[in-house]
């Protein structure tokens, strides 16, 4: 049996009914502005993602060092390197000039090519300056040259260099080629055999002395085993050769200005680096 409602009920239900709609609408427009105000809030980012990003670094890909040493000239005066075609060799190790042979006596020419192409932004070859110091010196070819030759061959293409003796202790050997920009010394295996087998006597070049190390970058043109290799200091000290009346040259400056020289290029023929300054 079906019930029924009075008058008074049925507009009780329909107020009810209005009342929930709009408590309905009410709620859904509360919700929908606070989510508009959420939405449009900044984010606060926490102490520990700020720190994160404040020590964060991009990502470097790190500098090349450049090699000193490759700007380093180290010429070979014999044969056996220019057969092998080694870089630094040249033909002049075959060769006679004024009577002697190239390959035996051009150490010391070598040595001061390295120098001069080293030291300065000028270039020769060993046979260059060969020629160079035949005309700035009393030196005449066809053999050794001598201390003096070399000192005043130098000054005139814009080098301050002094020759001297073997001091009597190695500390004060390392501290004159700690302070010089290169050194010519002249070494023997009659004074010590700690690294020269049968060399009655030869002039080598010192470069980039290494504190740390205590070593030298050896320019050795009768070696190619010997040639560009770091060696320690103390090796060359005791190998110097007193016989000589002067065991050392030191380099301690270049002026430009001063240089008689300049010369660019490479005379006769030779093997030099392709990445050459």
């Amino acid at each position: 049996m079906r019930k029924r409602y009075t008058r008074r009920q049925m507009f009780f239900f329909v107020l009810l009914g209005i009342a929930l709609l709009y408590i309905l609408a009410f709620f859904t427009h509360f919700l929908s502005e606070k989510a508009k105000e959420m939405s449009a809030k900044p984010t606060v980012a926490s102490p520990a993602s700020v720190e994160a990003k404040a020590t964060a670094t991009p990502t470097i890909a790190p500098t090349a060092v450049p090699d000193p040493t490759e700007s380093i000239a180290t010429f070979f005066q014999g044969p056996k390197a220019w057969e092998m075609r080694l870089e630094w060799s040249g033909k002049w190790g075959k060769e006679y000039h004024d009577g002697g042979s190239f390959g035996a006596f051009g150490c010391g020419l070598c040595c001061m090519a390295n120098l001069y192409c080293s030291l300065t932004p000028y270039e020769c070859s060993p046979i260059d300056m060969y020629e160079y110091a035949k005309e700035q010196s009393e030196y005449w070819g066809g053999g050794a040259i001598d201390w003096g030759f070399m000192k005043q061959t130098l000054m005139s293409a814009g080098f301050t260099c002094d020759v001297g003796r073997k001091p009597k202790t190695y500390e004060k050997f390392q501290k004159l080629v700690k302070e010089s920009k290169a050194s010519i010394v002249v070494v023997s295996s009659y004074n010590s055999t700690c690294y020269w087998q049968d060399t009655p006597g030869h002039y080598v070049t010192l470069f980039l002395y290494d504190e740390e190390t205590d070593t030298v970058f050896l320019g050795d043109s009768g070696d190619p085993s010997h040639n560009r290799q770091r060696v320690p200091l103390k090796k060359i000290y005791k190998s110097l050769k007193t016989a000589n009346n002067w065991q050392y040259m030191t380099v301690l400056s270049y002026d430009e200005e001063k240089d008689q020289y300049k010369h660019k290029g490479f005379g006769g023929k030779c093997v030099i680096p392709e990445d050459w300054k």
